[in-house]
């Protein structure tokens, strides 16, 4: 797992239910050392520890979790990859180039690093269609990355997820439709 994300994840978890709370689940999450570096890469294990702590703690779902923290991490994230984002891509663009940009740029970074494997393809000017594919299974984390992705370029779009990992396929398809009114921002 890619500091980054450790490292916002206790970020997260300090705003929504406070420092102390993100001391405990660290713990209880049998880790000694709650500090995490951007720059390294750690075992998935401790993210699925924490989560479950704070699950356990917060009595919510797993995922549920973890689509909130992807909300929530949009802003660092497009603020630390700024450089690779098009500025006259919109969200579906954005969606189309997360593999062959971001993601090949946080592997060249971080050797041993392991981003989920996209595959996107345009359905229809306003539609596209993700297919992620991660031994981790946290299509729940790309799902909350693609509300704050919406909210961030202020779109309304519409999620379907007829295909998941969690239900026993073998990848999860993520179907995004920009929408005129309403929809998850």
């Amino acid at each position: 797992m890619h500091g980054v994300i450790l490292l916002e994840f206790g970020r997260f978890v300090d705003a929504q239910f406070g420092a102390p709370v993100w001391k405990e689940v660290v713990t209880k999450a049998g880790l000694t050392n709650p500090i995490f570096i951007p720059s390294q890469i750690y075992p998935d294990s401790d993210l699925f520890g924490i989560v479950s702590a704070l699950s356990q703690k917060s009595g919510r779902e797993p995922g549920s979790l973890l689509e909130d923290f992807g909300v929530y991490v949009v802003p660092s994230l497009a603020s630390l990859y700024a450089a690779f984002i098009d500025a006259e891509w919109k969200l579906l663009d954005l969606l189309e180039h997360t593999e062959s940009v971001i993601h090949r740029v946080v592997r060249m970074r971080a050797p041993g690093s392991a981003p989920p494997r996209l595959r996107c393809r345009r359905l229809a000017a306003d539609e596209v269609e993700l297919v992620y594919d991660s031994e981790r299974k946290l299509c729940a984390l790309a799902r909350g990355i693609i509300r704050g992705l919406a909210k961030l370029y202020e779109e309304s779009v519409t999620m379907a997820e007829p295909e998941c990992m969690l239900k026993g396929q073998a990848a999860c398809l993520i179907r995004v439709k920009k929408s005129l009114l309403g929809g998850n921002p």
